[in-house]
């Protein structure tokens, strides 16, 4: 199966959706099973409960008997109702991460109540476009309430007026009835997109070739093949070469191995190999915190080219990852977002 395919199902009735490319899967999104934690880019009223004294942030009461965690809780009070929206996972009954800075996201526009200004985004280098695309943004801001602001996404280029209009008053008008709701209990104002509607939102750019929806395509096109190399901590790499990855409740560590390759370059070439298959397998295993790598042995003097092959790699992926360095031991260290549950929690 050659080109750019977004799949859309289900996995135990919830539902799932599955980026392939080339017949290989890049990308992979299921819904988790409910009951748990607020999911990420959801939009709530929680209640301040207490105050985290020497730390500046403050505990919230959030629906469901829930507790998130705002890092800038100065001049709050405990009682005191607040609109907030979820950033990060609250996992191993830790309280979950939440903003007070709201984001109203579409797949051509990102509408900001707190952060004035009309941005476009770097990606459309036209000048003429971003001019069009200026205007339309203007028009569709008439009258917005002060402070608000919009962000034109790169899956704007080129979009239809008509439908831009559409869809930036669509998130303005959700933004403006958010707002307009801050008294109560605790509640769920806007549920987080599943898995379908983020795929349409975050898999657009660039456009897929087909995009195919029905019950049994991903047992048709090799998903659940995919899904269940995915439960095996051994990862096969080019030239024989192999990683195992291990998450552990502290770090995920990832052991490189040459395989029968004893050439002088058999460790650069299968960290090399690691450099490009970590981001897609850290990706697909949901994967993120501190992420400690043993490479295979290699000189030093090829450092450099390992961490300018694993930058690369990670600048394709998207997630935010912080590449911290060499130990004292020849340990290799990054630091990555959790944006997304573990696979394992999800099937």
């Amino acid at each position: 199966m050659k080109g750019r395919s977004v799949l859309l199902d289900h996995i135990d009735g919830r539902p799932a959706a599955a980026l392939m490319v080339d017949g290989r899967l890049e990308d992979l999104l299921i819904d988790p099973p409910e009951g748990g934690a607020p999911e990420l880019g959801a939009i709530l009223r929680g209640i301040c409960d207490r105050p985290l004294k020497g730390q500046g942030g403050m505990i919230l009461r959030l629906p469901g008997g829930h507790a998130g965690f705002l890092k800038q809780g100065k001049g709050l009070a405990p009682g005191q109702p607040l609109l907030v929206q979820v950033t990060g996972l609250g996992l191993d009954g830790k309280a979950t991460p939440v903003t007070t800075r709201l984001l109203f996201k579409s797949r051509l526009a990102i509408v900001t109540p707190d952060a004035p200004g009309l941005n476009i985004a770097r990606s459309i280098k036209d000048e003429a476009e971003r001019d069009r695309l200026q205007v339309i943004a203007h028009e569709a801001m008439q009258g917005a309430p002060e402070g608000c602001g919009l962000i034109l996404r790169s899956a704007a280029d080129g979009a239809d007026e008509d439908e831009l209009a559409d869809d930036i008053a669509a998130m303005r008008d959700l933004a403006e009835a958010v707002g307009a709701d801050r008294a109560g209990e605790a509640e769920l104002l806007v549920d987080a997109p599943n898995a379908h509607l983020l795929a349409w939102r975050d898999w657009s750019l660039p456009a897929p070739d087909e995009v195919i929806e029905h019950a049994g395509v991903f047992e048709a096109h090799g998903v659940h093949e995919a899904i269940a190399a995915l439960q095996d901590r051994h990862v096969p790499l080019s030239g024989g070469a192999s990683m195992v990855v291990e998450p552990t409740s502290a770090l995920v560590a990832v052991d490189v191995n040459t395989g029968a390759d004893t050439s002088l370059a058999a460790g650069l070439k299968a960290n090399l190999a690691v450099a490009k298959e970590l981001p897609r397998q850290l990706r697909l295993r949901g994967l993120g915190g501190q992420i400690t790598l043993d490479p295979a042995p290699m000189p030093k003097k090829d450092r450099r080219r390992f961490e300018d092959a694993l930058r690369r790699a990670l600048r394709l992926d998207g997630t935010d990852t912080v590449l911290a360095g060499w130990t004292p031991l020849g340990m290799f260290e990054l630091q990555r977002k959790r944006d997304r549950l573990p696979l394992s929690a999800l099937l």
